[in-house]
């Protein structure tokens, strides 16, 4: 068993949901519970179980999408696993990027092909609602577990304590969705536990005001998080909130103009060399097999979202929709360890091209299938155009088969120690003073051997090359989109991919795209809010 709540979290993700009504003062969601009786009550909470039933289901919420218990959406406008946090992300950071094209026709999904969004466009507004959904989670949680409340519910000391390290995650998990809304939205509001429940405006606070919060927010968490590598596998702890802060400081040009590549290489120095965390010296592909939490790969994962065929029963939701939809063409999906494909995303010629080769001779980690698939994308609804993706499979790494063909087992690795070397490096490159260029390459040269690929030297280490070796390692992992953006190559004309901008051969696109739109809907429901220039 992965973790010891990974059975129960699906379960209570929909029978203990919030009323989920475009009315909410946080943008559009009403988190008032349906009833006070049945979900994070005082009554609720008398089962000391409980507690960790709530954190199960803010971990869960991370990868299935859900309803209040009647088979109605949660959030308005897309069905069930449609809504799953991890299928968003992938939407809003790799569609509109030169790492994936996706092929399916619904709703407004196509302009994310083509950095054509409008504010009405469902999936950003599903991607808006999803973070806000936990963090309405994340808030009552706090407020019912302080320590006046459970001195009144007559809380032992040793649950107490437990409590106090899931009231640390809780406020971890709020965290990371405040980071994905600055890094997609940029300003919005703030929310708490301080805050009341229901129907109120809160003040939409500036990217900056948002940058301050997540980080005085993880700088904090260093006292009560669990120790490094202490904590069930799938739970974060103190080296999480690091990581987090560390892509927070990578990112500060973007988001407050200001540099802090000195912060984030001395995270980055922290949890290389003091973690516990170590790189994985396996086959690149035991990182994305279905047995990726016990084949050695999960040395390096540091903040993995669990996926269970048995226990996670979202079939469209997060790797399930990652690797079926990634399946098409001349492929066999059981070699995929899947019961089919849904003949949707491939990779972006111009992606391709940062391999050697497209088998995998001189890279390990091109994983592309080539057999009937064109390298040029002609017709984006077309399967067969673009080189097919296999990255991600429902496969154990020595080759038997995961529990089932319709829910995979594999883990996505959202933070890993292989992504914390390559900071390092940049942040160096970056002009970091806490860094060593020597230090960097041989960090480099790590993940390249791992993967059959020839070494670099301190020259070969530039911001163009870190780009690309970025893309190399971690294509797919939800990444891309920051990281264009961050190098100054995902709007304007400096990068140009297939179908960028709506044509075949690409085009540049307007610089106000470098931030989504903040959704129509949510501005009808807070008309405080105030949209992003350009839209």
């Amino acid at each position: 068993m992965k973790i010891s709540f990974k059975h129960i979290s699906y379960f209570i993700l929909f029978i203990l949901g919030f009323n989920m009504t475009l009315t909410s003062c946080t943008g559009d969601l009403d988190v008032t519970p349906r009833d006070k009786n049945e979900f994070l009550s005082e009554t609720f909470f008398e089962d000391p179980a409980s507690y960790k039933q709530v954190l199960a289901k803010l971990y869960a919420g991370l990868y299935v999408g859900g309803n209040d218990g009647d088979g109605k959406p949660d959030i308005a406008g897309l069905g069930g696993d449609f809504s799953s946090y991890l299928r968003l992300l992938f939407v809003v950071q790799e569609l509109p990027t030169d790492e994936a094209i996706i092929g399916w026709a619904d709703g407004a999904l196509p302009t994310l092909n083509t950095q054509n969004w409008a504010p009405a466009n469902e999936f950003l507004a599903g991607a808006y609602s999803r973070a806000f959904y936990e963090i309405s989670v994340a808030n009552e949680f706090l407020r019912q577990t302080t320590e006046e409340k459970l001195n009144a519910r007559g809380v032992d000391a040793n649950l107490k304590a437990e409590i106090a390290t899931f009231r640390a995650e809780a406020r971890f998990l709020r965290a990371f969705s405040y980071y994905n809304l600055m890094d997609l939205f940029g300003g919005v509001p703030i929310t708490t536990e301080a805050d009341p429940v229901g129907l109120f405006y809160p003040v939409q606070k500036t990217r900056a005001e948002v940058f301050a919060f997540v980080e005085a927010e993880l700088k904090d968490m260093d006292k009560t998080l669990a120790d490094s590598k202490t904590n069930e596998y799938g739970r974060v702890d103190k080296t999480a909130a690091k990581f987090l802060l560390a892509q927070v400081y990578l990112n500060a040009k973007v988001y407050i103009g200001v540099e802090k590549n000195n912060e984030a290489a001395a995270l980055c120095n922290e949890i290389i060399t003091a973690s516990g965390y170590t790189f994985a010296n396996v086959p690149y592909r035991y990182l994305f097999s279905s047995d990726n939490n016990r084949n050695g790969a999960q040395s390096e994962f540091i903040f993995p979202i669990i996926s269970d065929g048995n226990a996670i029963r979202a079939v469209g939701g997060g790797m399930s929709f990652i690797i079926h939809a990634s399946i098409g063409g001349s492929m066999d999906s059981a070699d995929q360890g899947m019961d089919g494909g849904w003949q949707g995303t491939r990779a972006r010629k111009e992606f391709v091209a940062l391999f050697p080769d497209a088998t995998a001779t001189g890279d390990k980690r091109g994983t592309f299938y080539t057999d009937g698939q064109s390298l040029d994308i002609n017709n984006v609804s077309t399967f067969t155009d673009g080189y097919a993706v296999t990255k991600f499979i429902n496969v154990n790494s020595d080759g038997s088969k995961a529990q089932r063909p319709d829910v995979p087992d594999t883990d996505f690795p959202m933070f890993r120690l292989s992504d914390a070397y390559l900071m390092y490096a940049e942040a160096t490159v970056r002009g970091a003073s806490t860094g060593n260029v020597g230090t960097a390459v041989g960090y480099i040269n790590q993940i390249r051997n791992r993967a059959g690929a020839t070494n670099i030297t301190a020259g070969d280490l530039t911001l163009d090359f870190l780009l690309a070796e970025r893309g190399r390692e971690l294509f797919w992992e939800c990444h891309r989109r920051t990281d264009l953006i961050r190098f100054g190559k995902f709007t304007g004309g400096s990068k140009i991919w297939q179908w960028k901008g709506g044509v075949m051969a690409g085009t540049s696109t307007e610089s106000f795209r470098d931030l989504m739109p903040i959704p129509a809907r949510t501005i009808q429901a807070n008309p405080t809010l105030k949209q992003n220039p350009g839209y």
